[in-house]
């Protein structure tokens, strides 16, 4: 609000800086008037020139309306952009503050229902259509959850392919964590959902009792 209110503060200093120093719309009108007064005008033409004068004075009266308009109408809208565009900061600013607060405490899930069945994931109630093959890799992290296991990507694609961890790839299971991601499509959810344990592997960022599989 204190950075909003100083943008306001600026911009109204200077409009009234601006419409200060501008000329008299009326100037050119007065010394037309004036050079009537004083000077003695007799003859036909002389006439029609001050006439042509003073026609001159009133469009540039018009003229400079025109532009006071103009400028009045141009500082309200930066005005509205610079209030816009700190508010926006804001926004983001606390945007950020609250992405930092979700990353360090994740996501709170209330429950995480598994339907190999129908390939349904229903997390805190917001279903997730997944392929076959993201909902094998779901259900083994969620296995391994409920044991209180990190599962390394050899391990994943071990469970999954029914070999021996110790002849399978850690990149296969990291593929398949990708897939899983990409599966979720909200990138939040599924970075904080499947968490990657340095040197460790991977497990879900979820209470075990909040787990049922169907």
């Amino acid at each position: 609000m204190v950075g909003i209110a100083a943008v306001v503060a600026i911009l109204l200093g200077a409009a009234v800086l601006l419409f200060v120093n501008l000329p008299d719309a009326n100037a050119f009108n007065a010394r037309v008037e004036r050079l009537f007064v004083e000077a003695d005008f007799t003859t036909q033409r002389e006439i029609r020139l001050l006439e042509v004068l003073a026609q001159s004075g009133t469009a540039f009266e018009q003229v400079l309306g025109s532009y006071r308009s103009i400028i009045f109408v141009l500082l309200v809208f930066a005005t509205a952009m610079m209030i816009a565009a700190v508010a926006f900061l804001v926004m983001l600013v606390t945007l950020n503050r609250r992405m930092g607060q979700i990353e360090r405490k994740g996501i709170e899930v209330n429950s995480l229902l598994i339907s190999r069945e129908s390939n349904t994931v229903y997390l805190n109630n917001f279903e997730f259509k997944l392929t076959e093959a993201a909902i094998e890799t779901l259900a083994v992290l969620a296995e391994a959850r409920m044991d209180d296991e990190v599962l390394s990507g050899a391990q994943i694609e071990g469970v999954i392919s029914g070999r021996d961890p110790a002849n399978c790839d850690e990149a296969a299971g990291a593929t398949r964590i990708k897939r899983l991601r990409d599966t979720l499509g909200n990138q939040m959810v599924s970075e904080l959902l499947v968490r990657n344990i340095a040197r460790k592997g991977y497990t879900l960022a979820v209470d075990k009792s909040a787990i049922r599989m169907v």
